[in-house]
């Protein structure tokens, strides 16, 4: 149990020990016995505080959420309110500071009261509002405050492990998860599109003549009996558009704030278009690549299969696996290690730092209590992908890689439409959502375009924002121990150079925007704007 001690603690002993010596230096030994009295003073109330926080931790001081579930689902952008309960079983009462949540760097969280003091035997009830910028499934992993002991002069870390599970969802697309089940759905039109087409179904098109192949059930007889002439019924079918939407998940993708950056906007603009054409009742086919194909999921209609394009989202836009993670095998130990020790009976007194094998043995054990079910992680050994995916289960954030490779991903886009071209039933459009490729990318994608454009597939594109993570404000930088302390001392300050450094990064993303729209448009690439990147864009200096 690790004790610190608080301000005033710190300047009581400077002072005592800076008296300490002006008594010696004038001979006076009343004033040594004066600031030797309150170094022992100072020692005493560390003592006493080191027992008192014990006492308490042996009766009982423990924190649980008041909700009948540890994981709640809620839509990207909106703000939820948890509530918690910290007892204390002492017959003494418990003084505590900073209170605060440990939970994913993808959410906002914020506790109150903040300070305060949990009764003898009492309850307090704890308040915590978060806000949900990303999409994607997010933990929270506990509370950590600080207890005061009786004289105040020291104070006591505690952390408890008790995690929860935030699940945020597309705006668009929330419906198909929040709303009750059973009943009949009315997130899907009762109808496709608006032209007809002979073939299987419920409204009579004609009566003809029967002619060879016609099935037998078929023969409408009371007709025939009438006219004498073996007559057939012929049936029409609703058309519905069979269609294929293509998104980039790469990792270079993740890059700005939180909810800003290109893969945030994207995933809501990809989460409108599904939640559009089904809808009307069209067959909706979904493709995630990266460096590699990340999802892949059939067309098909009706909220059943809208859950499989919202979990496919959540999962496939993921950093977990080893080559969309800057995190090696080390770092992730390191991190479940963190995490699992306060969760462990043993406290993992038993596993050693550098025994990977049983810490992976000793987490997966453990991933029965973890809010979220997800599957294995890619990674080289089966014990990487073990420890990543407690990473995942949990909710625990893994930083995206640093590096790229936008030839391998368009690569993969290449392979993507030539899959698309040949899944049955043929597709009648293929909308992609990705950064506008170079010149020099384009034999990645140049024959599978065409292919589809001889197909009578017609093919969109919609690039992502781009310069939305350089719209103000900005994330502050990681702030001093001072400020730590005492809060804030104001606006974070911005660098001279930044809306100089901005405009030309904007310069850039504007100028291989506009070559890359009319790299598209020689493809016959059929070119749409999302709204949200019309909005979101930041003027240059230089226009007017």
């Amino acid at each position: 149990m690790n004790l610190y001690p608080t301000r005033t603690a710190s300047h009581l002993a400077v002072a005592a020990v800076a008296a300490v010596g002006v008594g010696i230096l004038a001979q006076e030994p009343s004033v040594v016995a004066w600031a030797g009295g309150m170094l022992l003073g100072l020692a005493v109330a560390r003592a006493v505080t080191l027992v008192s926080v014990a006492r308490i931790r042996a009766a009982g001081f423990e924190m649980l959420w008041t909700g009948p579930s540890r994981v709640v689902r809620t839509t990207r952008g909106t703000t939820i309110e948890l509530t918690a309960e910290v007892r204390n079983r002492d017959t003494l009462s418990a003084r505590y500071v900073k209170l605060r949540a440990v939970a994913s760097p993808h959410l906002e969280v914020m506790v109150e009261p903040s300070a305060g003091e949990v009764a003898a035997s009492g309850r307090l009830a704890v308040r915590v509002r978060v806000e949900t910028p990303r999409v994607g499934q997010h933990g929270i992993h506990g509370l950590a405050l600080e207890v005061s002991g009786a004289p105040g002069l020291f104070e006591v870390p505690l952390t408890f492990a008790n995690p929860f599970g935030v699940e945020v969802l597309p705006r668009n697309l929330s419906a198909y998860f929040l709303r009750p089940e059973g009943g009949r759905s009315r997130l899907a039109a009762p109808v496709g599109k608006p032209g007809r087409a002979r073939g299987e179904g419920s409204d009579l098109r004609e009566l003809r003549e029967h002619q060879p192949g016609d099935p037998f059930r078929r023969i409408a007889w009371k007709a025939t009996a009438k006219r004498g002439v073996l007559l057939v019924r012929d049936f029409e079918r609703e058309e519905r558009d069979i269609v294929w939407l293509v998104l980039d998940a790469s990792v270079e993708l993740w890059a700005g704030p939180t909810g800003r950056a290109p893969l945030d906007l994207a995933i809501d603009e990809m989460a409108g278009l599904l939640s559009k054409h089904l809808g009307r009742g069209d067959h909706v086919g979904l493709a995630v690549y990266a460096s590699g194909v990340r999802a892949y999921v059939e067309p098909g209609a009706g909220p059943a299969h809208a859950h499989k394009l919202v979990r496919a989202l959540l999962v496939a836009a993921g950093t977990h696996d080893a080559d969309r993670s800057d995190l090696d095998e080390q770092d992730v130990a390191l991190r479940v290690l963190e995490h699992l020790r306060p969760l462990d009976a043993k406290g993992l007194a038993d596993v050693r730092r550098n025994d990977l094998d049983k810490l992976a043995a000793r987490a997966d054990a453990m991933r029965g209590r973890a809010p979220f079910v997800v599957p294995l992680p890619e990674a080289r050994t089966l014990r990487d992908r073990t420890l990543r995916r407690y990473l995942a289960a949990y909710g625990i954030d893994s930083p995206p890689r640093a590096d790229t490779d936008r030839r391998l991903a368009l690569t993969t886009l290449g392979q993507v439409l030539l899959r698309v071209g040949k899944t049955k039933p043929r597709a009648s459009l293929v909308h992609v959502l990705a950064p506008a490729p170079d010149v020099a990318h384009v034999p990645h994608i140049d024959d599978p375009i065409r292919r589809l454009s001889r197909r009578g597939v017609r093919v969109s594109w919609s690039p992502p924002d781009m310069a939305a993570g350089l719209v103000p404000p900005w994330d502050p930088p990681p702030p001093l121990i001072d400020e730590v302390e005492d809060g804030p001392r104001g606006p974070t300050p911005v660098a001279p150079g930044a809306p100089s450094a901005i405009e030309a990064v904007l310069l850039r993303a504007h100028v291989a925007e506009a070559r890359g729209h009319a790299t598209l448009r020689k493809l016959g690439v059929h070119l749409v704007t999302p709204r949200r990147a019309m909005t979101s864009r930041v003027p240059l200096a230089t226009e007017p």
